[in-house]
């Protein structure tokens, strides 16, 4: 694996030259807190970070280093859009991808007039900036999420994301928790389920299959987003926490924090400019982007969404 650092998952805001047209955003409805849709994960500690030493440099997966948290709720899977329909519906809320006009779509899955094609994002021709993408339209403005209710919603920024948990009496994870998490209770392996990617020849999450990026034989039975409890859950009942989307954590990224992170419960840096991602998404090809394996890393700005980028939420215990 190269050791360069591609910036192929999701690009930012400002990679596909987009116009802002912001407003404030209207006050919002706060709920109690609900761990609705969650599993309580009894915490401790385990080896977080890249054992097999195929993370780019640049991402910062290393060193391995012990971590120990308290118990912590997380969502079974990434937040729907049927569940963000209900957010939207009861506050208002006006995404980052709306307000800027538009987003970032893959090439493959564009479902918009040729006037709506504002331009590629720079190094990685396949986003395209398509104005009247978010969430209800994610493909464009020709398409829909009638059929997609129980698919991840995506283009949704970490602003977005944070919005909806504060809303839906949750926050989102830290990295550590992420991490935890989606391993599922296996120590030191490359994936939620083990080592190998397509156990007994079948596919385990939603990734890219064929010749990045233009032909996707989608031998996995997705050119883009799955529903959320597609394929199997991992040991600890969590769906799709490799490839499907991108989700937003709560911590900055810093890819020197790992050697000075402390034991007990990180948070990440104190600032930054960039929000960690985690989980890979349908687009992630070991020829190009290998980062669906539990420990991979990536990050983007706060304000950037796309149609593979989304969440899922977290609550203390």
């Amino acid at each position: 694996m190269t050791s360069d650092h591609r910036p192929c998952c999701t690009p930012s805001a400002t990679t596909v030259s987009a116009v802002p047209t912001r407003t404030e955003p209207p006050a919002r409805a706060v709920r109690l807190r609900s761990t609705k849709g969650q599993v309580r994960l009894p915490g401790g500690e385990f080896a977080m970070g890249d054992a097999f030493g195929e993370g780019y440099p640049a991402d910062g997966e290393g060193p391995v280093h012990q971590v120990r948290l308290k118990p912590f709720h997380i969502d079974e899977t990434a937040v729907t859009n049927a569940q963000f329909a209900a957010f939207v519906k009861a506050t208002g809320h006006v995404t980052d991808a709306e307000r800027y006009g538009s987003s970032a779509v893959f090439h493959l899955a564009v479902d918009a007039a040729p006037a709506d094609l504002l331009g590629r994002a720079a190094g990685t021709p396949w986003w395209i900036n398509v104005r009247g993408a978010h969430w209800r339209c994610p493909d464009g403005p020709r398409s829909g999420i009638a059929d997609r209710r129980n698919h991840p919603v995506v283009h949704v920024s970490f602003n977005d994301a944070t919005a909806y948990a504060q809303w839906a009496g949750k926050r989102l994870p830290t990295e550590a928790e992420w991490e935890f998490a989606a391993r599922g209770g296996l120590a030191g392996r490359r994936y939620a389920w083990g080592d190998e990617l397509t156990p007994g020849g079948r596919w385990r999450c939603n990734i890219w299959q064929g010749r990045f990026p233009d032909h996707n034989t989608a031998e996995d039975g997705y050119l883009t987003t799955a529903p959320v409890r597609s394929y199997r859950p991992n040991g600890y009942g969590l769906w799709n926490t490799a490839g499907n989307v991108w989700e937003w954590c709560a911590d900055w990224f810093s890819p020197t924090y790992y050697a000075q992170a402390p034991l007990d419960d990180p948070r990440g840096p104190e600032a930054g400019t960039t929000r960690v991602l985690r989980g890979g998404s349908y687009l992630c090809h070991d020829s190009y982007c290998n980062r669906y394996r539990v420990a991979a890393r990536s990050s983007n700005t706060p304000d950037s969404s796309a149609g593979n980028l989304g969440f899922r939420c977290a609550n203390d215990a």
